[in-house]
C-alpha cells in the first residue's frame, strides 16, 4: 500500500518586535528573540530597525534565507542601528520560498516608511489584490502579508495618523493575522478578531515587547504583561501604550495545534501552559485507548510531553528511547523513499537496550503522511520491540488549513482516504489510537478553539478556497 512523504507539519511564521524609550539597541534583542522563536519558521528571516531620535524614515533592514544565526552575525548586527525593530522568522506556507518573500517587508511610500511582519493567511488575498492592481499597484513578492502592507499605506493617504489606516485595512483584511508593525516613531502590534495567531506583550525596564509567544520574552529577559485580546491594535510610542478595541468581538477561535505542536514548550498562550496542556492530551489518550505495554515512549522532541501525560494517566512506566541527534541541520523533503529513510535515521537513532524485548507505547503528536511513523515503527522492531501501539495526541487530520498552518490538499492527508485500521496495517503498528475530537477541550479549559483541520468547522467564510484544497 502506498505511503506519502511525511515531513511535519509548520507553522508560517514569528514575530518579534521592540521599543526601547531609552535608546537602547533593538537589534541584538531581536536575534536573541527570533532565535527562541525559530521552531516558527526555518526558511527565512529578517529584521528591519530604526532610530526613534534620529530622521524619519531611516529605517535599516537585513534578511536572508536560512536560520537566525545563518543570516546575521556580529558585523550586520552592528549596522543595524536604533532602538525601534521587528523581526521575522517564516516558513512560506503564501508565496514561494525565496528571498523576495523573507520579512518584514519595508516600504517607502507619500507617507514616510513602514515595516510589517507577519504571521498567518488570509482567506480573501485575491480580491484584496485585484483592487491594487487595478490601481496600478505593483508587486515585488507573492505574499499576502504584501497585500497588507500596500493597502496600510493606501488608507494612510486618507487618515490622520498610521493607526487609523492599520484599523481602516484590518476591517478589510478576513484570515489569520498576527501583526508587527513599525513606523518611524511606533511600533504596533495587531491580532485578528478571531485570535487564531498568538501574540504577546513584554516589557524590560522601559523597553516594550510584541512576540508571537511568551519564550520570546524569557529570551531577552523581559517580563510577561499580557496576551494581545483578539482584534485588539496596540501601538507604542514615547508617551507610552495605547489600545483600540474596535473589532474585538465575543467569537474566538484559537488555532489548536498551537497547543498540540506549533509553540514551545516554554511558552503560554492565552492562559495556557503548553506543556500542561500536552501532558494532559496524553493523560485523554490513555483513558480512551489503553494498551497493554511495558514502556511508554515520545517521539522526539513533539511527542514527549503527551507520552509522559499518557505514563502518568496509565501508570505504564515512561522512558526515552530515541537519541535526537541534535547537531543535524535542516533536512528537505528527500526525492526517493530510501532518501527519506535515511534522513530520519541520521535524525533519530533507537536505543536498543531499553526497547529490546519490550511492548511499546509510541506517541507522536500527529500523522499526516504516514511515512515519518512508519519508519520509526520499523526502526524500533528493528531494534526488538515485541510490539509498538501507536497512540497520537490529535485527532485524525481530515480537512486542510486556511490560516497559516501548513496543513496541505486533502489529497495528501493519509487520513482523509484511508480509515485507522487501514493506518494502522500501512505504518506497521500493532494497535493505532487517535486523540478523539471531543477530548481536546481538556487540554485547553474554557478556550475557544478552531479544530477546522480535524471538523471542517471553519471560523468564517471560505467559499472560493475550497477548490484549491480539498478535492
Amino acid at each position: 500500500m502506498k505511503l506519502y512523504s511525511d515531513p511535519k507539519i509548520k507553522e508560517a511564521c514569528g514575530v518579534f518586535g521592540i521599543y526601547s524609550l531609552s535608546g537602547e539597541p533593538a537589534a541584538e534583542s531581536i536575534y536573541y528573540g527570533l532565535s527562541s522563536l525559530q521552531h516558527r519558521g526555518q526558511e527565512s528571516c529578517g529584521m528591519a530597525v530604526c532610530d526613534t531620535k534620529g530622521p524619519k524614515g531611516n529605517m535599516n533592514a537585513h534578511k536572508g534565507m536560512g536560520l537566525v544565526n545563518e543570516v546575521f552575525n556580529e558585523d550586520i548586527l552592528n549596522t543595524l542601528q536604533g532602538n525601534l525593530g521587528i523581526g521575522h522568522v517564516r516558513y512560506s506556507t503564501t508565496g514561494a520560498a525565496s528571498i523576495n518573500n523573507a520579512q518584514p517587508l519595508v516600504l517607502n511610500y507619500i507617507k514616510g516608511t513602514l515595516a510589517l511582519a507577519h504571521n498567518g493567511n488570509l482567506v480573501n488575498t485575491r480580491e484584496l489584490r485585484e483592487e491594487l492592481v487595478q490601481t496600478g499597484a505593483i508587486f515585488q513578492t507573492t505574499t499576502d502579508s504584501e497585500v497588507i502592507a500596500y493597502h496600510i499605506a493606501k488608507e494612510r493617504v486618507h487618515t490622520h495618523n498610521v493607526e487609523e489606516a492599520i484599523l481602516h485595512t484590518a476591517g478589510k483584511i478576513r484570515g489569520a493575522y498576527a501583526l508587527v508593525i513599525a513606523s518611524p516613531r511606533k511600533l504596533i502590534g495587531v491580532r485578528d478578531p478571531l485570535g487564531l495567531k498568538p501574540l504577546c506583550l513584554g516589557r524590560r525596564d522601559d523597553a516594550y515587547i510584541l512576540a508571537s509567544e511568551s519564550c520570546a520574552l524569557s529570551a531577552v529577559g523581559a517580563e510577561f504583561i499580557r496576551d494581545i485580546r483578539p482584534g485588539e491594535i496596540i501601538t507604542i510610542t514615547s508617551e507610552g501604550i495605547t489600545s483600540n478595541c474596535h473589532l474585538c468581538q465575543t467569537q474566538h477561535a484559537h488555532c489548536i495545534f498551537e497547543y498540540i505542536y506549533f509553540a514551545r514548550l516554554d511558552s503560554t498562550l492565552d492562559g495556557v501552559n503548553i506543556y500542561d496542556a500536552r501532558v494532559k492530551g496524553g493523560a485523554a489518550l490513555a483513558a480512551a485507548y489503553p494498551a497493554d505495554a511495558d514502556l511508554v515512549v515520545g517521539v522526539p522532541d513533539s511527542g514527549i510531553p503527551a507520552a509522559k501525560g499518557y505514563s502518568e494517566a496509565s501508570g505504564i512506566p515512561f522512558a526515552l528511547a530515541f537519541y535526537k541527534n541534535s547537531y543535524v541541520g535542516r533536512t528537505f523533503i528527500k526525492p526517493t523513499q530510501k532518501e527519506r529513510e535515511s534522513s530520519v535515521r541520521l535524525k533519530l537513532n533507537v536505543l536498543a537496550s531499553v526497547v529490546n524485548g519490550k511492548r511499546i507505547v509510541l506517541v507522536d503528536d500527529s500523522i499526516v503522511r504516514g511515512t515519518t511513523i512508519a519508519g520509526l515503527i520499523r526502526m524500533l522492531k528493528g531494534a526488538g520491540a515485541k510490539s509498538v501501539h501507536v497512540r497520537i495526541s490529535s485527532p485524525p487530520f481530515l480537512y486542510p488549513c486556511y490560516f497559516g498552518t501548513d496543513v496541505p490538499s486533502n489529497k495528501q492527508l493519509i487520513a482523509s482516504s484511508h480509515t485507522s485500521g487501514e493506518i494502522c496495517s500501512m505504518i506497521g503498528a500493532d494497535s493505532l489510537g487517535y486523540m478523539k475530537l471531543e477530548d481536546l477541550q481538556l487540554m485547553t479549559g474554557d478556550l475557544s478553539l478552531c479544530k477546522a483541520c480535524f471538523d471542517r468547522q471553519y471560523p468564517m467564510d471560505i467559499t472560493g478556497h475550497t477548490e484549491e484544497k480539498i478535492q
